[in-house]
Parts: structure tokens; C-alpha cells; sequence
């Protein structure tokens, strides 16, 4: 099969002819037919995320859709000619999704939404899994919470919008002003980023603050965050690496979690539940509540690299996609 090696962290792809994996015990041989970029994808090939270590050299991309090729002994959720998604690889040693194949955990696939094309549904996975965990798994939002989503136009935060209003959420989102048309497409207040915490919060909630906050851009969005969370509230936050005051939280006797997305893939634990998130999002995605924003431009195997560095860029208007053209079986 073709796949895009990397062989030394912020350098080029190599083209490499390399054999196909053959699926073990658990696993389904997916044929791949486009691979989501994510932000982190290029943290892992510049070597620049200590938390994503993937050995060298390695096949990135984390994101796949695709069709079943294959399954090993013990898997019964899959079949041949099953079209399905997942976050599956490209950290921790595990062959990423810049390939034409890919032998992957079964647990870490769902069916892919049948309304949506493989393109879509490639850039789903880690945004979606992310928004998930921080708004249901961790924070629990229910039908009428007032929920703020720092960053509403981001990868994961135009998802978590979708997913805050399926659930019947009152959503807020904060943005750039260049980003004020996308965020109230999606169904949010939109929220200027420039404006102060304090302001917002005696605005749009009488001063009395939001019940779920999730924080998809860290720093000082997070701590905004803690200002801005009621009594009792909960903040979550996938990038809460920095040093921040708990203070403002302590006083309002709320509560702050952390979101890990990739903990799963490195463990080996608790794999089964991406398939699950993913089942919800299928249902979400069938039933018009859930879509990505794709980026109008193409990319293929061999201009992997100029996909990164429109992400590092910040040019992309919505999420970038790999699309693979796989051997015929």
C-alpha cells in the first residue's frame, strides 16, 4: 500500500510502498478513504507535543473513514464492506491514518453516519470525541443549562455548539468577530472575544453566570472561564495546561475537569467508549443536529505537508481533509 512516512520531526513526508497490515485478535482491517487534519497532527509531526509522543519513523494522522476490508478473529460488530469512522492512530506507536490501509481496535469504530460523505465524516472523530466527553461525560449538560463554549468556531467547538443544542442547551460562544457569522449559524450567542468575562457574564446572565462552561482554547480563555462559571457550575477544559488560579472557582464552590482525548489510544483502556461516542454522533449526524465545516480546498498523500502548513497558518475556513485513494479489492 502507498503511505506518507515521516522520518525526522518538521520534515517532508516520504511516499513509501509498504505492506498491508494484516488485522488481529479484535481488530478490522479499514481501507481508507480520507483522513481529518487536526492542530495536534502538526504538534505530533514537529515533535512539540510531549503529551502525543509517536516514534520515528511513523505514519501520522489520527482521523479515518473508510470501508471494513477486513476483521479479525472476535470482532462482531463489523463486516466486510462496512463503512465506518474513528479516531484510531498516529500517537503512541500506533500506525496513523496516512495510509490506504490501517489494522485498528474495533472498539474505536462506529458506522459512519449515512448521511454524511466519507470526507465529512473523516474530520469528525477527535473534535467529536472531545466535545462529548467535556460536555456529557464530565459535565453532564442537560435540556435548559445555560452552556458557554470558549473558542465556537474551532474544531471542537463548533462541534460541542452542535451537540450543547441537540441536547437543548441555551448556548453561548465566544469568537473573533470574523467568526460571529458561523457561530450564530450554528445556533449560539455569539460572544466577541475581546469582551471582558465581567461584562458578558452581567449581560447575558443577569450576573449571575453560565452552568457549563467548556474552554477549547486554554490560557486566559480559561481563566475567563472560572470568572464566568455560576455557583455550583463546572468548567471543562481540553487545554488546561497552564498554571491557573482555582480561586475564582473556590468561591463559587463550582468544579473543574479535564478532558484527555487521547488517553485511551495511549492506554490501551477504555477504547470501547470512543465507539459508543461515536455511535451518539452517527444518530446526532442522521438526524440533521450534527455536521463538520469543511474547508473548500483538496489534499492528497503527497501534499500532506502543505495541509499542515495551512493549519499552521490559520487559513483553513473549517476542517482539512487527506483525501487517499486506496488499492482496488
Amino acid at each position: 500500500m502507498k503511505a506518507a512516512v515521516l522520518e525526522a520531526h518538521g520534515g517532508d513526508f516520504r511516499i513509501a510502498s509498504v505492506s498491508v497490515p494484516q488485522p488481529g485478535p479484535g481488530e478490522v482491517l479499514v481501507r481508507i478513504a480520507a483522513s481529518g487534519v487536526n492542530p495536534l497532527d502538526t504538534k505530533i509531526h514537529e515533535g512539540a507535543a510531549a503529551h502525543a509522543r509517536h516514534p520515528l519513523p511513523a505514519v501520522l494522522g489520527m482521523d479515518l473513514s473508510g470501508t471494513v476490508a477486513a476483521v479479525g478473529a472476535d470482532v462482531t460488530r463489523f463486516r466486510h464492506g462496512d463503512e465506518v469512522y474513528g479516531m484510531v492512530g498516529g500517537v503512541g506507536g500506533l500506525q496513523g491514518t496516512l495510509a490506504e490501509y490501517a489494522a485498528v481496535d474495533a472498539d474505536l469504530l462506529a458506522l459512519k453516519p449515512a448521511n454524511l460523505s466519507m470526507r465529512e465524516s473523516a474530520v469528525l472523530p477527535l473534535v467529536t470525541i472531545t466535545a462529548w466527553e467535556g460536555l456529557v461525560d464530565r459535565m453532564d449538560v442537560k435540556a435548559g443549562d445555560k452552556v458557554l463554549i470558549q473558542g465556537g468556531a474551532g474544531g471542537v467547538g463548533h462541534v460541542a455548539i452542535q451537540i450543547a443544542r441537540a441536547i437543548g442547551a441555551e448556548v453561548y460562544a465566544t469568537g473573533s468577530a470574523s467568526s460571529r457569522e458561523t457561530i450564530e449559524r450554528l445556533g449560539a450567542v455569539f460572544i466577541d472575544r475581546s469582551e471582558g468575562s465581567a461584562s458578558y457574564v452581567d449581560r447575558l446572565t443577569n450576573g449571575l453566570g453560565f452552568d457549563r462552561i467548556l474552554d477549547t482554547v486554554g490560557g486566559v480563555a480559561l481563566d475567563a472561564s472560572f470568572q464566568a462559571v455560576r455557583r455550583l457550575g463546572h468548567v471543562a477544559s481540553a487545554l488546561g495546561w497552564g498554571t491557573h488560579s482555582l480561586a475564582p472557582l473556590s468561591f463559587k464552590q463550582a468544579t473543574y475537569s479535564g478532558v484527555f482525548t487521547l488517553m485511551p489510544l495511549l492506554s490501551g483502556q477504555e477504547r470501547r467508549h470512543f465507539g459508543t461516542i461515536l455511535e451518539e454522533a452517527a444518530r446526532l449526524a442522521e438526524r440533521g443536529l450534527l455536521a463538520p465545516i469543511l474547508d473548500s480546498r483538496t489534499f492528497s498523500l503527497d501534499t500532506v505537508i502543505q495541509a499542515y502548513g495551512a493549519i499552521k497558518d490559520g487559513s483553513p475556513k473549517g476542517k482539512l481533509v487527506i483525501d487517499i485513494a486506496p488499492l482496488k479489492t
